[in-house]
């Protein structure tokens, strides 16, 4: 056994394969190992298929930047041929004969795939427990919540199971797990990276697949590897000036960064070790020779939720259509409460509704695209509080009654617009809206956006702080966060306590 695995970062442990110091079998020996060990407590891993990965290993994996690396992918947008893909749902389980394109790509870095992580129902909460698969555990403390949607590559990133792992993020799901796992996560600009062929422009382009990591220089090689217009992709975008490792590897220009303090969700108060966090990460910006000076973004925060849950609505009625539609109408009844009340109000909702939202989404585009005129970047927290305990951002057995009594009562007059005018949604989505008061603005905007893990809560929780980056301009994120990681700011993993 490779007793040195949890040592080494994924381009670390690739550096030893190429080198013959150590096998891409005996990686995957050591990363199934911690699986077995780690993954009954934690329920990051879903789904397994370690022979088809040791079959791989001894056939040859190809030669790129991660030959050898033992790789999990999040159960919900990656199509792996021949895998199932549940999306975290009891009502879905697809087998596709073919890999999504960003698949391909990672494929193509020589990665050893042998599983598939835990998420949350079609990825539409910030925390990973789902009635499918069960909840993930926080790796820092269990019975804590890991966030979501990439709630379970987190949680095996942070565990030492793997250096790395496939992540998507809608409306915080790659920063938000990052935050609260204590891993460095990129969202990456809107058209940096593939989605199809099977999904064209997912949440109207505020998706966005690529990994959560413990070192910047693996975002950045993935990042290299997987970026480019696909065929078809609705989004063509500026390659970077060199590659973004080398941008990792190299220290910024001096930045004029805003602090960004206010949540864009009403009522949504930061905790005070956030706060805390948040100010020492500034005056470390400042001691790196950086400008930090406070600005917020001009944002009708009472509009800006709504928009946002507007389109994620009017997309979860659509994919809701279709689980109906390849597997019948049974399947929509085993579907989460949550779930089936967004597909009940995205139903209810006009196209004149969804063009006033994405109105103001280019609203959002503009006043941050101003600010950003004056400012390289936003720094921000990632989340306003560290995790919470499992059972409180899913909807209580009460609020699940009352989304099932309004989907019932939807069929005969249009409960969702009432939902809405009523203040009902603003209600019972404030938990979670709340918690992503910060990380939203990045998935409206398509800016690129990241987590750093840099503080610790009182509690032996991480808190991770959020930059935010201009449009198409992942190459200076990515050098402030090398700079930052090789300052020594970035805490400990949890199997490094």
């Amino acid at each position: 056994m490779f007793k040195e695995y949890t040592q080494y970062d994924a381009l670390g442990l690739a550096a030893l394969v190429n080198s013959k110091d150590v096998s891409a079998k005996e990686l995957l020996d050591a990363a199934v190992d911690r699986a077995n060990s780690l993954n009954p407590k934690l329920n990051a891993i879903i789904h397994r298929f370690n022979e088809r990965a040791y079959e791989a290993a001894q056939a040859g994996l190809p030669a790129g930047a991660f030959t050898g690396v033992p790789y999990l992918l999040k159960d919900l947008s990656f199509d792996f041929a021949d895998e199932p893909l549940t999306m975290g749902s009891r009502s879905v389980n697809i087998v596709t004969d073919y890999d999504s394109e960003i698949v391909k790509r990672m494929k193509s870095t020589g990665v050893n795939t042998f599983g598939k992580t835990n998420t949350p129902e079609f990825g539409l909460i910030i925390t990973t427990e789902p009635k499918a698969h069960g909840v993930a555990h926080n790796p820092f403390k269990k019975g804590y919540s890991t966030g979501g949607s990439s709630g379970g590559s987190a949680s095996a990133v942070a565990s030492g199971i793997v250096p790395m792992a496939g992540a998507g993020d809608g409306g915080g799901s790659i920063r938000f797990p990052a935050a609260w796992c204590g891993t460095f996560g990129l969202k990456p600009s809107r058209g940096r990276n593939p989605v199809g062929p099977s999904i064209g422009e997912g949440w109207d382009g505020a998706n966005a697949d690529h990994v959560i990591t413990r070192s910047v220089r693996d975002s950045a090689a993935m990042l290299d590897a997987t970026s480019g217009a696909e065929i078809g992709a609705p989004y063509v975008i500026a390659p970077p000036e060199g590659s973004f490792l080398q941008a990792a590897m190299r220290a910024p220009r001096p930045l004029t960064i805003a602090l960004h303090k206010q949540p864009l969700v009403a009522n949504t108060v930061v905790d005070k070790e956030v706060l805390a966090v948040l100010e020492q990460t500034a005056a470390q910006l400042e001691a790196m020779g950086h400008r930090v000076i406070p600005a917020e973004p001009t944002i009708n925060i009472d509009k800006f939720w709504h928009d946002f849950l507007v389109v994620v609505c009017a997309h979860t009625a659509f994919t809701i259509d279709n689980v109906e539609r390849c597997f019948g109408a049974e399947h929509v009844k085993n579907l989460e409460p949550q779930t089936y009340n967004m597909a009940m109000l995205g139903r209810s909702l006009s196209a004149v509704d969804l063009v006033h939202a994405k109105h103001g989404w280019h609203n959002s585009q503009y006043q941050t695209g101003k600010l950003l005129t004056e400012y390289d970047m936003i720094l921000c927290p990632t989340v306003p509080t560290p995790a919470v305990k499992h059972g409180i951002l899913p909807a209580s057995r009460k609020d699940e009654m009352l989304m099932r009594s309004a989907g019932m009562l939807n069929k005969g007059f249009n409960m969702g617009k009432f939902a809405f005018s009523s203040g009902m949604i603003e209600k019972l989505s404030a938990p979670v809206l709340g918690k992503m008061g910060f990380t939203i603005l990045g998935n409206i905007t398509g800016l690129p956006a990241m987590s750093l893990p840099l503080g610790m809560s009182k509690k032996g929780l991480p808190i991770g702080m959020q930059l935010i980056g201009r449009m198409n301009d992942e190459t200076t994120l990515l050098s402030v966060a090398g700079e930052m990681e090789r300052a020594g700011l970035f805490t400990k993993s949890a199997f490094e306590l």
